[in-house]
């Protein structure tokens, strides 16, 4: 029988992502019709082109190295959230890891003195432990991760502000400029920002970032340790009879999801493109976004790099939006509706195989009474 390629997983998560995509982009349309139907056609189309509505090639290239410049924390934090899923855990903390990450590479930087290297490895570290928190209360307390990682994500806020209150800016509430006060600790750029107009927040935090994704998807699949992380998810008490490690497998998981969150943080603000603000009473959406990026890419590592890419595309797109017939909530608007129906690119799925499943069993079964058919006819 020939092979139905829409049982392919990636041809599945491809075509579950693209009719999240359109979904979302028509929901936002009809919104944006109800608001201000005149302008409704080119606000979408301003979301869509992004830094193509910049007149100039040289403005679209810097805008187009902007939105990479965010699509890397963002990659981060989807692959921290994928890697926990895959071995059974839901790393809803990551968005508490990534400011602890983000409070690491500025204390360290604008307060300590230090280098970009030494920076980057300490926000790893810093993620990892932050991240081994929840495994330990999991593992030892069996503390759902979902609670520890809310709570967390909370006292990593407080926290963080408390601490780079020490290296903010006297008349403003944000943190001092990396490029001016810390010029050491900013990653370097190789040259990649003269391929974007000399954009100069692009860093090797871009192909760093990709690599990563790289790594993560060798890791779950062709490693051993890959196979026992997934064992240990999949049931903690089968990998246990097998002689797997489960208590250290769940922490080691949740360790490398910290330092890949963590490692969004440093991502973005060791390139100077933002300031963080002691004031924030609010986590950042980034860690969250990350979920999203990871479903909407189907869980799959490669598919996060063009997911994360995606989601900030729009992201930054809304910025175009005509500000005198909408208001400046309109782009957040239209993001938040792809980002809400990501969560439905699993159950897009099920549906697929679920269709596809009765359409074979039909074909089985007429088939079958062809073959009972001819082989009555052979009888007479």
């Amino acid at each position: 029988m020939k092979k139905n390629i829409f049982k392919n997983p990636a041809v599945q998560a491809f075509i579950a992502s693209l009719i999240c995509i359109v979904l979302g982009l028509l929901i936002g349309y009809i919104v944006l019709l109800f608001i201000n139907p005149s302008g409704a056609g080119e606000a979408i189309v301003a979301v869509v082109k992004n830094f193509l509505n910049s007149s100039r090639s040289n403005l679209r290239l810097k805008n187009f190295g902007n939105t990479l410049v965010k699509t890397a924390p963002l990659l981060m934090c989807s692959l921290s959230v994928l890697f926990a899923y895959k071995v059974g855990l839901f790393n809803i903390g990551a968005a508490g890891q990534f400011v602890v990450g983000s409070c690491a590479c500025l204390i360290s930087s604008l307060g300590w003195g230090w280098s970009w290297l030494p920076c980057l490895l300490f926000t790893i570290l810093v993620g990892a432990a932050y991240g081994a928190i929840v495994g330990l209360l999991k593992s030892y307390c069996n503390v759902n991760e979902v609670i520890s990682g809310i709570m967390l994500n909370w006292i990593g806020l407080y926290t963080t502000n408390m601490i780079l209150n020490t290296v903010k800016e006297p008349t403003s509430p944000y943190t001092l400029h990396m490029a001016t006060e810390a010029p050491q600790a900013i990653l370097p750029s190789l040259g990649l920002g003269e391929l974007f107009s000399g954009n100069k927040y692009v860093t090797i935090a871009i192909p760093l970032a990709v690599i990563l994704a790289v790594v993560i998807m060798v890791l779950l699949d062709k490693t051993k340790l890959g196979y026992e992380l997934k064992a240990t998810g999949n049931n903690k008490n089968a990998a246990k009879y097998a002689g797997m490690a489960e208590k250290r497998n769940i922490i080691l998981t949740l360790a490398i999801a910290g330092a890949l969150a963590a490692l969004g943080g440093a991502f973005l603000y060791q390139t100077d493109y933002e300031q963080w603000s002691v004031t924030q009473s609010s986590v950042p959406g980034m860690g969250f976004n990350g979920i999203a990026a990871a479903f909407l890419g189907g869980l799959h590592p490669v598919g996060a790099i063009f997911s994360s890419y995606f989601i900030q595309h729009i992201t930054n797109g809304g910025a175009y939006v005509d500000l005198t017939k909408y208001s400046s909530q309109i782009s957040d608007l239209i993001s938040s509706l792809i980002i809400y129906l990501c969560g439905f690119v699993l159950f897009i799925k099920y549906a697929m195989n679920k269709s596809i499943a009765k359409r074979e069993e039909k074909q089985a079964q007429k088939a079958k009474l062809a073959s009972d058919t001819e082989k009555g006819g052979d009888g007479k």
